[in-house]
């Protein structure tokens, strides 16, 4: 069987009418001639969007055919064994230019039993943003059912949350349960569990591309809310030149941040898990065996679980996110 390699994908670039161009533009994706690219799919193993890998041998072949093949070599033993040819986490890329909807996701029990699927934890790490941007999450202290029940029926459910304004480099943690909302003028990554489960509860009281308002899923959110989640959930840290700085450790998925001004090894053999790295700034190479990949800004590569050992060499500088599982008790 021939030797894995580190693994690129076809973006799957998804319009939107709150999308924009900042993706194309500052991110390196395939310009298909739109205005409104929402979001950017580097890792998807959703069954109607599965990724296709774009170079090496196994270009054409997609995430989870790759899996079927190689199995724990790609994803790791553990993870393969909860998992099978699923690869379980969904990476993106978002640009809002309009406010998105004010929604929530199921977590793992509640999605179970209504969709036969994983819920959906979630992180955002915010790559750039326009003067007075927000991000919507969480409860303000001290919101009730009731209170909620009557933003329903008034329009005013944006009074209900906690808002933060971001700035390029900070990250926000989306526990399933967690009311939120990507405000305007935000690009982002997204990472997330492998789920397409959404309940939107409130859209600004826009109307869809007909005449009718977009539909809700408020009976729905009713159970999946979290009231308690509440308060300022905006992480900040300001990574130091060549070291690896933790952004989210949960069951879900660990998500690193390292900015690179020079080479750093990376060894992996203490837990059995793919990685994936995503370049944020500059470009770098991944360096294993006798071989290298370059990675420019934008672009998202699978590590997979079998290469153990390799090193990061920035041209020039270059920052990037480091995402694995916790190989010990995957979700």
């Amino acid at each position: 069987m021939s030797e894995l390699y580190p693994l690129k994908f076809d973006t799957i670039l998804k319009e939107k009418v709150w999308g924009g161009k900042v993706l194309v533009d500052h991110y390196n994706k395939q310009d298909i001639g739109s205005d409104h690219i929402g979001e950017s799919w580097e890792i998807s193993a959703i069954a109607d969007d599965l990724s296709i890998i774009s170079n090496g041998f196994l270009a054409g072949n997609n995430i989870e055919e790759i899996i079927e093949v190689y199995m724990g070599d790609i994803t790791g033993d553990a993870i393969y064994e909860k998992f099978g040819n699923e690869f379980p986490l969904l990476i993106k890329f978002i640009e809002a230019k309009e406010d998105l909807s004010i929604q929530v996701h199921p977590g793992n029990d509640l999605a179970r039993e209504r969709h036969q699927a994983y819920g959906k934890t979630e992180m955002w790490y915010i790559l750039e943003n326009e003067k007075n941007a927000k991000i919507f999450t969480g409860f303000k202290e001290g919101v009730t059912k009731e209170m909620y029940f009557e933003s329903l029926g008034n329009g005013k459910m944006a009074d209900l949350l906690n808002v933060e304004n971001p700035e390029a480099g900070d990250t926000f943690f989306i526990p399933a349960g967690r009311v939120h909302s990507i405000g305007a003028g935000n690009v982002l990554i997204e990472i997330q569990q492998t789920s397409d489960i959404t309940y939107r509860i409130f859209d600004w009281n826009r109307k869809g591309s007909g005449r009718e308002k977009r539909e809700l899923h408020t009976d729905l959110a009713l159970d999946a809310i979290d009231f308690t989640a509440t308060g300022k959930s905006k992480i900040t840290i300001n990574p130091s030149q060549g070291r690896t700085e933790n952004l989210v450790s949960c069951e879900f998925f660990n998500t690193n941040i390292i900015s690179l001004n020079g080479p750093v090894r990376k060894e992996y053999y203490l837990n059995d898990s793919f990685v994936v790295y995503i370049c944020i700034e500059g470009e770098f190479l991944i360096r294993w065996d006798e071989s290298s990949e370059k990675v420019i800004k934008g672009e998202t590569v699978l590590l997979p679980a079998m290469i153990k050992e390799v090193i990061l060499e920035p041209v020039d500088k270059a920052k990037l996110l480091e995402i694995f599982i916790n190989a010990e008790n995957p979700y």
